[in-house]
C-alpha cells in the first residue's frame, strides 16, 4: 500500500497532491459504530418479520443496490458507459446515496483508484493487502477518508457538476427521509410495530446486506473465480457474487472492458443490471451505450478515465 504522494507537474505550473490508499494508524470509530449499528439493526429485522416488510426489502433493494450502486455510481457515473437524461442522471444517483455507501464523488473516485491500481499499491481494497482488509478493513483503517477534498481530483467531472457538489454534502438526507417514511407510512398503516419492521427491513437489514455484497467485490472477485481475460491482475468471474450482485461479480469481463455498459458476456452470464439499461434505452432515456463482445479484440489494459 502507498500514501499521499505530491507528483511535480511543468514548470510553472502547481504541484498536485495524488492520493492512494495506505493504512492508517488510527482506527475510525466513527465508522464502526455505524456499521456495527446497521448489523443489529439487521439482526433486529428479523425478528419483526411481516411479508409487506419483506416486499419494502426488494424494492428498496431494488433502486439502492440495482438502480443506485450498480446502474448509476458503477457504470454510469465511473465508466461512463451511456448516457441518460441529467433528471434521469440526477434521480438515480439519488437512489446510490441510499445504499449508504458515501456521495457519488467519493464513490466514484475510489473505484476509479481502483481501476488506476487495481491489485498494485495503492489500490484502496486489494486482497493481496489482506483479505480483511479488502472486504472491509479498508474502510475502518483505511486512509482515504481523511483526504476527501484530494480524492475528488479522480473525479473532475462530478466536481464541475453543482449537483453533484451538493450531493457530497448532503447524500445522508435521502435514506434519512426515506428511514422517517418507512416508519411513518407502516405505522399509519399497521401500528408502530409495522412501522418499525418496515424500517428495519427497508434500511437496515438492506444496507446492511448491501454492504456485503458491494465488498464481495472487492474481495471475493479478486480471490476465487475464473478468468477469461490476461488482465494485469487478479480480476475473476465469480458466479455467486453476480447473482448476488445483479451482475458486477462478472469482474474479470469488468476489468477487461471496464468502459462495457454490459458485464455478463456469455449467454449464461446472467447481468440484471445490463438488461436495467438496456430497458432505458428501449424506452429512449439511455443512449450510447457501450457494449464489449464476446468477438471483440484482447482485453483493454484497465486506465484511468480521461475526464
Amino acid at each position: 500500500m502507498a500514501t499521499l504522494v505530491t507528483k511535480p507537474q511543468k514548470a510553472g505550473s502547481p504541484r498536485i497532491a495524488e492520493v492512494v490508499q495506505a493504512k492508517s494508524a488510527e482506527f475510525n470509530w466513527i465508522f464502526f459504530v455505524v456499521i456495527a449499528a446497521f448489523h443489529v439493526g439487521a439482526v433486529a429485522a428479523l425478528f419483526t418479520f411481516y411479508w409487506s416488510s419483506v416486499v419494502v426489502f426488494l424494492v428498496m433493494w431494488l433502486f439502492g443496490q440495482n438502480v443506485g450502486i450498480a446502474i448509476s455510481y458503477h457504470r454510469q457515473l465511473t465508466h461512463r458507459s451511456f448516457t441518460t437524461p441529467k433528471w434521469l442522471e440526477y434521480a438515480m444517483a439519488v437512489c446510490g446515496t441510499m445504499a449508504l455507501q458515501g456521495s457519488p464523488t467519493y464513490w466514484v473516485s475510489v473505484h476509479r483508484m481502483h481501476h488506476q491500481y487495481t491489485d498494485k499499491p495503492g489500490d484502496p481494497h486489494s486482497p493481496r493487502d489482506g483479505k480483511w482488509w479488502s472486504h472491509m478493513g479498508w474502510i475502518l483503517r483505511g486512509s482515504l477518508h481523511s483526504e476527501t477534498t484530494t480524492l475528488a481530483h479522480y473525479a473532475p467531472d462530478l466536481e464541475r457538476d453543482r449537483f453533484y457538489r451538493w450531493l457530497a454534502v448532503w447524500h445522508w438526507l435521502p435514506i434519512t427521509l426515506t428511514g422517517i417514511a418507512l416508519l411513518g407510512g407502516g405505522t399509519a398503516l399497521g401500528g408502530w410495530k409495522l412501522g418499525l419492521s418496515w424500517l428495519l427491513w427497508g434500511t437496515f437489514l438492506r444496507i446492511t446486506i448491501g454492504f456485503h455484497t458491494t465488498w464481495l467485490v472487492n474481495s471475493a472477485t479478486h480471490l476465487w473465480g475464473s478468468r477469461r481475460f490476461k488482465t494485469r491482475d487478479d480480476s475473476t468471474n465469480n458466479w455467486w457474487v453476480a447473482l448476488l450482485t445483479g451482475g458486477e461479480g462478472w469482474h474479470n469481463n469488468h476489468h477487461a472492458h471496464p468502459v462495457s455498459a454490459s458485464h455478463g458476456m456469455a449467454w449464461w452470464e446472467l447481468d440484471f443490471n445490463y438488461w436495467g439499461i438496456k430497458l432505458l434505452a428501449m424506452l429512449g432515456l439511455a443512449k450510447n451505450v457501450k457494449v464489449a463482445h464476446l468477438t471483440a479484440m484482447p482485453a483493454e489494459p484497465t486506465t484511468p478515465l480521461n475526464l
